[in-house]
């Protein structure tokens, strides 16, 4: 029981939610309720979800040593000898060559490439990329990125470009976020070796990450204002037209993804909030399923979109 429960720690299963970012071109394409396009979605999230775990593991074998010094990573399966580096390796390349084969046979050959560059970019952070500064940041932008990419392959509809700029700004704060929080709480650590723990960190500064949050958190925010203006959903609606009176504007019926841009406004603030007085960035994830009132404002956000690309009439 114990050796199942390190597997699933080493797996790392609350990661996954980030691969529902697969869903936005179907959601945003309006067909989400095309159960055989979904069908594909659903494989490749599962895909995703595998693959992830597996560039998870490789991660952990060449952090092993660092990982030591870590005031939390410590604990992680192979860093704390729960698991040992040759089972876990080979659980890795059974997860890659098993998804590999599903991608595909099952989705489409477009997400078995996109799959490829994902494995390419998580080996090269695994191996070098995490030890430069800079570099380290786009890396982990990159793989939030390429989720969105492949569920644009999965399911052939394309995203609209400001909700790919709106999606690069967004991952690249995320991935200061999470240098940020993770440099604050070494920072606190009497004799911390930084460049020990992460080689890149050392050449940062706090006021530089608060600078690159600033610049990413507003590029955000109005990358996705200029996305539900321009953008003019479609897909299956039931329709409240005959609730409105004639006299509105025909601009109003055209922007109801605008009301989406409170919760968001709202989701930025509180996970910058959550950075700097809770230092728990490192871990998006974590932030997201610890806050209730992130997630909360996160599930509202889905609702509205959900409600007002399938059943509002713009």
């Amino acid at each position: 029981m114990k050796t199942i429960y390190n597997i699933l720690r080493l797996l790392r299963p609350r990661q996954w939610i980030k691969n529902i970012a697969i869903f936005g071109a179907i959601t945003f394409s309006g067909e989400l309720f095309d159960f055989s396009i979904l069908q594909n979605i659903l494989i490749g999230f599962i895909v995703l979800c595998a693959v992830s775990s597996a560039s998870y593991i490789v991660n952990d074998v060449f952090d092993v040593k660092n990982d030591r010094l870590h005031p939390f990573k410590k604990f992680r399966p192979l860093a704390n000898n729960d698991i040992k580096i040759i089972p876990a390796l080979i659980l890795a390349v059974f997860l890659i060559f098993v998804s590999l084969y599903i991608s595909i046979a099952y989705v489409t050959v477009t997400f078995f490439l996109i799959i490829l560059v994902y494995l390419l970019i998580q080996l090269l952070y695994s191996s070098f990329l995490k030890t430069i500064a800079i570099i380290d940041i786009l890396a982990i932008a990159v793989g939030y990125i390429l989720r969105v990419y492949a569920g644009e392959f999965a399911s052939g509809f394309h995203i609209s470009v400001w909700l790919l700029l709106t999606t690069i700004s967004l991952s690249l704060f995320l991935a200061v976020g999470k240098r940020k929080s993770e440099l604050t709480l070494v920072s606190q650590l009497k004799d911390s070796n930084i460049a020990g723990i992460r080689k890149s960190l050392s050449h940062y500064s706090e006021r530089l990450l608060d600078v690159y949050a600033s610049i990413f958190a507003t590029s955000s925010f109005v990358f996705y204002s200029l996305f539900t203006f321009l953008e003019n959903p479609k897909g299956f609606r039931l329709g409240i037209s005959i609730l409105l009176p004639d006299f509105l504007p025909a601009f109003f019926y055209r922007k109801w993804l605008m009301i989406t841009i409170i919760p968001v406004v709202y989701g930025l603030m509180r996970y910058i909030q959550d950075i700097y007085e809770k230092h728990e960035g490192e871990s998006p994830e974590k932030v997201l399923l610890s806050d209730k009132s992130l997630l909360a404002t996160v599930i509202i956000w889905i609702l509205l979109v959900i409600a007002i690309i399938y059943f509002v009439v713009p």
